[in-house]
Protein backbone atom coordinates (compact mmCIF):
# COMPACT_ATOMS: atom_id res chain seq x y z
CA UNK A 1 0.00 0.00 0.00
CA UNK A 2 1.15 3.54 -0.79
CA UNK A 3 1.44 6.25 1.86
CA UNK A 4 0.84 9.84 0.77
CA UNK A 5 1.60 13.05 2.64
CA UNK A 6 -0.57 16.16 2.42
CA UNK A 7 0.88 19.63 2.72
CA UNK A 8 0.07 21.36 6.05
CA UNK A 9 -2.07 23.99 4.35
CA UNK A 10 -4.85 23.83 6.94
CA UNK A 11 -2.48 24.50 9.86
CA UNK A 12 -1.62 27.98 11.11
CA UNK A 13 1.68 29.53 10.05
CA UNK A 14 1.93 28.21 6.49
CA UNK A 15 4.60 30.22 4.65
CA UNK A 16 6.87 29.94 1.60
CA UNK A 17 9.56 28.40 3.79
CA UNK A 18 7.05 25.86 5.11
CA UNK A 19 5.92 25.06 1.61
CA UNK A 20 9.35 24.54 0.06
CA UNK A 21 10.64 22.48 3.00
CA UNK A 22 7.63 20.16 3.02
CA UNK A 23 7.57 19.78 -0.78
CA UNK A 24 11.20 18.73 -0.89
CA UNK A 25 10.88 16.50 2.15
CA UNK A 26 7.82 14.74 0.72
CA UNK A 27 9.39 14.25 -2.71
CA UNK A 28 12.61 12.88 -1.22
CA UNK A 29 10.82 10.79 1.39
CA UNK A 30 8.97 7.45 1.28
CA UNK A 31 5.70 8.99 0.12
CA UNK A 32 3.60 8.26 -2.94
CA UNK A 33 1.83 11.61 -3.28
CA UNK A 34 1.63 15.24 -2.24
CA UNK A 35 -1.75 16.94 -1.90
CA UNK A 36 -3.76 19.90 -0.67
CA UNK A 37 -7.49 20.47 -0.21
CA UNK A 38 -9.98 23.25 -0.86
CA UNK A 39 -11.71 25.66 1.47
CA UNK A 40 -12.69 29.26 0.76
CA UNK A 41 -13.66 30.87 4.09
CA UNK A 42 -10.59 29.62 5.96
CA UNK A 43 -6.97 30.67 6.31
CA UNK A 44 -5.58 28.02 3.93
CA UNK A 45 -3.89 28.94 0.63
CA UNK A 46 -5.86 28.43 -2.59
CA UNK A 47 -6.04 24.86 -3.89
CA UNK A 48 -4.99 25.16 -7.53
CA UNK A 49 -2.12 27.59 -6.98
CA UNK A 50 -0.75 25.43 -4.16
CA UNK A 51 -0.90 22.16 -6.07
CA UNK A 52 0.60 23.76 -9.18
CA UNK A 53 3.52 25.11 -7.17
CA UNK A 54 3.90 21.68 -5.54
CA UNK A 55 4.12 20.10 -8.99
CA UNK A 56 6.90 22.54 -9.90
CA UNK A 57 8.87 21.78 -6.72
CA UNK A 58 8.59 17.99 -6.97
CA UNK A 59 9.71 15.45 -9.55
CA UNK A 60 8.55 12.05 -8.34
CA UNK A 61 5.36 12.03 -6.27
CA UNK A 62 1.84 12.13 -7.64
CA UNK A 63 0.08 15.48 -7.16
CA UNK A 64 -3.46 15.02 -5.82
CA UNK A 65 -6.09 17.75 -5.74
CA UNK A 66 -7.67 16.34 -2.59
CA UNK A 67 -10.20 17.55 -3.13
CA UNK A 68 -11.73 20.06 -5.52
CA UNK A 69 -15.28 21.23 -4.74
CA UNK A 70 -16.30 21.07 -8.38
CA UNK A 71 -19.66 22.93 -8.09
CA UNK A 72 -17.75 26.02 -6.92
CA UNK A 73 -15.97 26.33 -10.27
CA UNK A 74 -16.54 27.29 -13.87
CA UNK A 75 -16.13 23.92 -15.55
CA UNK A 76 -14.45 25.16 -18.73
CA UNK A 77 -11.94 27.26 -16.80
CA UNK A 78 -11.26 24.39 -14.40
CA UNK A 79 -10.74 22.02 -17.35
CA UNK A 80 -8.11 24.42 -18.72
CA UNK A 81 -6.43 24.88 -15.34
CA UNK A 82 -6.27 21.16 -14.59
CA UNK A 83 -5.02 20.28 -18.06
CA UNK A 84 -2.30 22.90 -17.65
CA UNK A 85 -1.32 21.44 -14.28
CA UNK A 86 -1.30 17.94 -15.77
CA UNK A 87 1.11 19.15 -18.47
CA UNK A 88 3.36 20.87 -15.92
CA UNK A 89 3.32 17.77 -13.71
CA UNK A 90 3.98 15.55 -16.74
CA UNK A 91 1.01 13.32 -16.01
CA UNK A 92 1.47 13.10 -12.23
CA UNK A 93 -1.91 14.74 -11.52
CA UNK A 94 -4.92 13.08 -9.90
CA UNK A 95 -8.06 15.12 -9.25
CA UNK A 96 -10.29 14.40 -6.29
CA UNK A 97 -13.75 15.94 -6.76
CA UNK A 98 -16.68 16.36 -4.41
CA UNK A 99 -19.82 18.39 -3.75
CA UNK A 100 -18.58 20.21 -0.64
CA UNK A 101 -20.46 20.42 2.64
CA UNK A 102 -19.76 23.99 3.74
CA UNK A 103 -22.47 26.39 2.61
CA UNK A 104 -20.29 29.32 3.74
CA UNK A 105 -17.83 28.62 0.93
CA UNK A 106 -20.60 28.65 -1.68
CA UNK A 107 -21.99 31.93 -0.33
CA UNK A 108 -18.55 33.55 -0.33
CA UNK A 109 -17.98 32.74 -3.98
CA UNK A 110 -21.53 33.45 -5.15
CA UNK A 111 -22.36 29.86 -6.10
CA UNK A 112 -25.57 28.01 -5.35
CA UNK A 113 -25.45 25.39 -2.60
CA UNK A 114 -28.56 23.76 -4.03
CA UNK A 115 -28.33 21.18 -6.79
CA UNK A 116 -24.63 20.65 -6.24
CA UNK A 117 -24.83 16.85 -6.52
CA UNK A 118 -26.24 17.03 -10.04
CA UNK A 119 -23.73 19.75 -10.91
CA UNK A 120 -20.89 17.47 -9.80
CA UNK A 121 -21.99 14.69 -12.14
CA UNK A 122 -22.50 17.14 -15.00
CA UNK A 123 -19.19 18.85 -14.26
CA UNK A 124 -17.14 15.66 -14.40
CA UNK A 125 -18.77 14.71 -17.70
CA UNK A 126 -17.94 18.16 -19.09
CA UNK A 127 -14.33 18.02 -17.85
CA UNK A 128 -13.81 14.74 -19.64
CA UNK A 129 -15.53 16.02 -22.79
CA UNK A 130 -13.32 19.09 -22.91
CA UNK A 131 -10.17 17.08 -22.15
CA UNK A 132 -11.02 14.89 -25.14
CA UNK A 133 -10.67 17.95 -27.40
CA UNK A 134 -14.37 18.64 -27.95
CA UNK A 135 -15.33 22.30 -28.57
CA UNK A 136 -16.45 24.36 -25.62
CA UNK A 137 -19.75 25.09 -27.40
CA UNK A 138 -21.39 24.38 -30.75
CA UNK A 139 -19.28 25.95 -33.44
CA UNK A 140 -16.58 26.90 -30.94
CA UNK A 141 -12.96 25.87 -30.44
CA UNK A 142 -11.56 23.34 -27.95
CA UNK A 143 -10.31 24.42 -24.53
CA UNK A 144 -6.55 23.83 -24.50
CA UNK A 145 -4.04 22.67 -23.67
CA UNK A 146 -4.55 18.95 -24.16
CA UNK A 147 -3.80 17.04 -20.96
CA UNK A 148 -0.46 15.27 -20.70
CA UNK A 149 -2.22 11.91 -20.79
CA UNK A 150 -4.93 11.03 -23.26
CA UNK A 151 -8.29 11.29 -21.52
CA UNK A 152 -6.99 13.58 -18.81
CA UNK A 153 -5.96 13.09 -15.19
CA UNK A 154 -7.17 10.33 -12.89
CA UNK A 155 -10.47 11.36 -11.26
CA UNK A 156 -11.21 10.29 -7.68
CA UNK A 157 -14.63 10.79 -6.11
CA UNK A 158 -15.03 12.16 -2.61
CA UNK A 159 -18.14 10.01 -2.19
CA UNK A 160 -19.48 9.30 1.31
CA UNK A 161 -22.82 7.49 1.14
CA UNK A 162 -24.35 4.75 -1.04
CA UNK A 163 -26.11 7.18 -3.41
CA UNK A 164 -22.97 9.26 -3.97
CA UNK A 165 -20.91 6.09 -4.41
CA UNK A 166 -23.37 4.73 -6.98
CA UNK A 167 -23.12 7.96 -8.98
CA UNK A 168 -19.34 8.00 -8.69
CA UNK A 169 -19.14 4.47 -10.07
CA UNK A 170 -20.41 5.84 -13.37
CA UNK A 171 -17.53 8.25 -13.90
CA UNK A 172 -14.70 8.01 -11.33
CA UNK A 173 -11.45 6.05 -11.43
CA UNK A 174 -11.60 5.55 -7.68
CA UNK A 175 -12.60 7.12 -4.39
CA UNK A 176 -10.85 9.33 -1.87
CA UNK A 177 -12.20 9.11 1.66
CA UNK A 178 -11.32 10.32 5.12
CA UNK A 179 -11.53 8.56 8.48
CA UNK A 180 -11.06 11.10 11.24
CA UNK A 181 -10.17 8.36 13.71
CA UNK A 182 -8.35 6.17 11.18
CA UNK A 183 -10.74 3.34 12.09
CA UNK A 184 -10.07 0.07 10.27
CA UNK A 185 -13.71 -1.04 10.06
CA UNK A 186 -14.81 2.39 8.83
CA UNK A 187 -12.20 2.37 6.04
CA UNK A 188 -13.07 -1.22 5.15
CA UNK A 189 -16.75 -0.28 4.94
CA UNK A 190 -16.01 2.60 2.58
CA UNK A 191 -13.89 0.35 0.40
CA UNK A 192 -16.52 -2.38 0.29
CA UNK A 193 -19.18 0.18 -0.64
CA UNK A 194 -17.01 1.35 -3.53
CA UNK A 195 -16.29 -2.16 -4.77
CA UNK A 196 -19.98 -3.05 -4.63
CA UNK A 197 -20.93 0.14 -6.47
CA UNK A 198 -18.38 -0.52 -9.22
CA UNK A 199 -19.69 -4.08 -9.62
CA UNK A 200 -23.31 -2.89 -9.71
CA UNK A 201 -22.39 -0.35 -12.40
CA UNK A 202 -20.84 -3.08 -14.52
CA UNK A 203 -17.33 -1.72 -14.14
CA UNK A 204 -14.70 -4.39 -14.79
CA UNK A 205 -11.70 -2.43 -13.51
CA UNK A 206 -11.10 -2.15 -9.77
CA UNK A 207 -11.45 1.38 -8.30
CA UNK A 208 -8.44 2.98 -6.67
CA UNK A 209 -9.21 3.15 -2.95
CA UNK A 210 -7.70 6.10 -1.09
CA UNK A 211 -8.30 7.14 2.52
CA UNK A 212 -6.58 9.34 5.08
CA UNK A 213 -6.61 10.98 8.47
CA UNK A 214 -5.22 13.90 10.48
CA UNK A 215 -1.95 13.33 12.31
CA UNK A 216 0.61 15.31 14.27
CA UNK A 217 4.03 14.23 15.54
CA UNK A 218 6.57 16.13 17.62
CA UNK A 219 6.36 18.84 20.25
CA UNK A 220 5.59 18.64 23.95
CA UNK A 221 1.85 18.04 23.57
CA UNK A 222 1.25 16.40 20.22
CA UNK A 223 -2.07 14.85 21.25
CA UNK A 224 -3.47 18.13 22.58
CA UNK A 225 -2.19 20.13 19.62
CA UNK A 226 -3.75 17.67 17.19
CA UNK A 227 -7.14 17.94 18.90
CA UNK A 228 -6.93 21.75 18.89
CA UNK A 229 -6.12 21.70 15.18
CA UNK A 230 -9.07 19.41 14.45
CA UNK A 231 -11.45 21.60 16.47
CA UNK A 232 -10.35 24.69 14.56
CA UNK A 233 -10.70 22.95 11.21
CA UNK A 234 -14.13 21.56 12.06
CA UNK A 235 -15.47 24.68 13.81
CA UNK A 236 -17.55 25.51 10.74
CA UNK A 237 -19.91 22.68 11.76
CA UNK A 238 -20.55 24.17 15.21
CA UNK A 239 -18.73 24.05 18.53
CA UNK A 240 -20.41 20.88 19.81
CA UNK A 241 -19.77 18.85 16.64
CA UNK A 242 -16.20 20.13 16.35
CA UNK A 243 -15.43 19.15 19.93
CA UNK A 244 -16.96 15.67 19.57
CA UNK A 245 -15.18 14.94 16.32
CA UNK A 246 -11.85 16.27 17.56
CA UNK A 247 -11.95 13.74 20.39
CA UNK A 248 -11.73 10.99 17.77
CA UNK A 249 -8.35 12.04 16.34
CA UNK A 250 -5.57 9.83 17.66
CA UNK A 251 -2.56 9.85 15.34
CA UNK A 252 -0.15 11.71 17.62
CA UNK A 253 2.58 9.10 18.13
CA UNK A 254 4.77 7.17 15.67
CA UNK A 255 3.32 3.89 16.90
CA UNK A 256 -0.27 5.06 16.34
CA UNK A 257 0.58 6.37 12.86
CA UNK A 258 2.13 3.03 11.93
CA UNK A 259 -0.92 1.21 13.29
CA UNK A 260 -3.24 3.40 11.22
CA UNK A 261 -1.24 2.63 8.10
CA UNK A 262 -1.38 -1.09 8.86
CA UNK A 263 -5.13 -0.85 9.49
CA UNK A 264 -5.66 0.98 6.20
CA UNK A 265 -3.78 -1.71 4.34
CA UNK A 266 -5.77 -4.43 6.09
CA UNK A 267 -8.96 -2.55 5.15
CA UNK A 268 -8.03 -2.84 1.48
CA UNK A 269 -6.79 0.70 0.80
CA UNK A 270 -4.42 1.32 -2.09
CA UNK A 271 -3.15 4.53 -0.48
CA UNK A 272 -3.40 6.16 2.92
CA UNK A 273 -2.77 9.92 3.10
CA UNK A 274 -1.40 11.53 6.25
CA UNK A 275 -2.81 15.05 6.74
CA UNK A 276 -0.61 17.09 9.10
CA UNK A 277 -2.05 19.36 11.78
CA UNK A 278 1.10 21.45 12.10
CA UNK A 279 3.60 23.23 9.86
CA UNK A 280 6.49 22.13 12.12
CA UNK A 281 9.00 20.24 9.93
CA UNK A 282 9.74 17.92 12.85
CA UNK A 283 6.34 16.36 12.16
CA UNK A 284 7.44 15.43 8.65
CA UNK A 285 10.83 14.24 9.87
CA UNK A 286 9.29 11.96 12.49
CA UNK A 287 6.82 10.57 9.96
CA UNK A 288 9.70 9.70 7.62
CA UNK A 289 11.56 8.02 10.48
CA UNK A 290 8.45 6.07 11.50
CA UNK A 291 8.00 4.74 7.97
CA UNK A 292 11.55 3.44 7.61
CA UNK A 293 11.69 -0.37 7.29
Amino acid sequence: MDVGMALPTMAQGFTRATFTEWCRGIDEGPFSSISAGERITFHNPELLVTNTAAAALTERVQVIMNLTVLPLHSTAMLAKQLATLDVLAEGRLAVGVGVGGREQDFRAIGASFEGRHARLDEGVAELKRLWSGAPAYDGGEPVGPAPFRKGGPTVLAGALGPKAMARAARWADGVTGFSIGAVRDEMAGTNRMALDAWEAAGRTERPRLVNGSFFLLGGDDAAGELKRFARAYLAVFGERAAHALSELVELSSPARVCQAIADAEAAGCDEFILVPGTVDPRCLEQAITALKP
